[in-house]
């Protein structure tokens, strides 16, 4: 059903897209340098589950209805262009995303529904999955909503390693910016302007 060639191409094609910058693995770097690996962990393991939503969603049909129906695919983007902007003005004002104060520290539940509203509220991904994955399915490999699962799948499992991977990296710079508070909040900036910017941008996002 899955030629080597196509899905190395396809593998490929999905690494790249992962680590473009972007709020979620923005979050799961935060989580590695503020709590460890294991929060950078359940992190992607959300932004993973977010995108199998995706996944489900375009394989059942529904993110072609958000394509095709303007009060639809509004209300998505109303969600999701709201979220990530409240996320960004909320590390801008308490600088909390990037922090190491035992106070500031989050449950893994909180971090978990974070990254994973991050991800599902975004109509990007879900936009994404309906455009890219398709021009990898084909009838003569059978069924096509079995692939699309499939596909859909390895995409989420290489989202979330790749971004395990960036946040475990981040997680061994803790030490070195402990010290530096300049740098910590030069970051919390840094990122709540690019989640603003990530609203933003999914505010002015059309579904054509």
């Amino acid at each position: 059903m899955f030629p080597f060639e196509v899905w190395l191409a396809y593998t490929a094609a999905c690494v790249l897209l992962i680590v473009s910058p972007g709020p979620d693995n923005l979050l799961a770097i935060g989580r590695g340098l503020s709590q460890g690996w294991r929060a950078a962990l359940v992190s992607s393991l959300a932004s993973g589950a977010g995108i199998l939503f995706h996944v489900l969603l375009a394989t059942c049909g529904l993110t072609l209805l958000m394509k095709t129906s303007m009060l639809v695919f509004w209300i998505v983007k109303g969600l999701g262009a709201g979220y990530l902007v409240w996320l960004g003005i909320k590390a801008l004002r308490t600088r909390s995303l990037i922090s190491f104060e035992p106070a500031a520290r989050q449950p893994m539940r909180a971090i978990f529904l974070s990254g994973l509203l991050s991800a599902v509220l975004n109509p990007k991904p879900g936009l994404f999955v309906l455009a890219f994955i398709p021009q990898f399915v084909s009838p003569a490999r059978g069924d096509a909503s079995v692939q699309m699962l499939i596909y859909g799948a390895w995409f989420a499992a290489l989202t979330c390693v790749v971004f395990a991977l960036m946040g475990a990296f981040a997680s061994r710079l803790a030490g070195l910016l402990q010290a530096r508070p300049r740098v910590v909040a030069g970051l919390n900036i840094g990122a709540g302007s690019a989640f603003v910017a990530a609203g933003l941008s999914v505010a002015t996002l059309s579904n054509k």
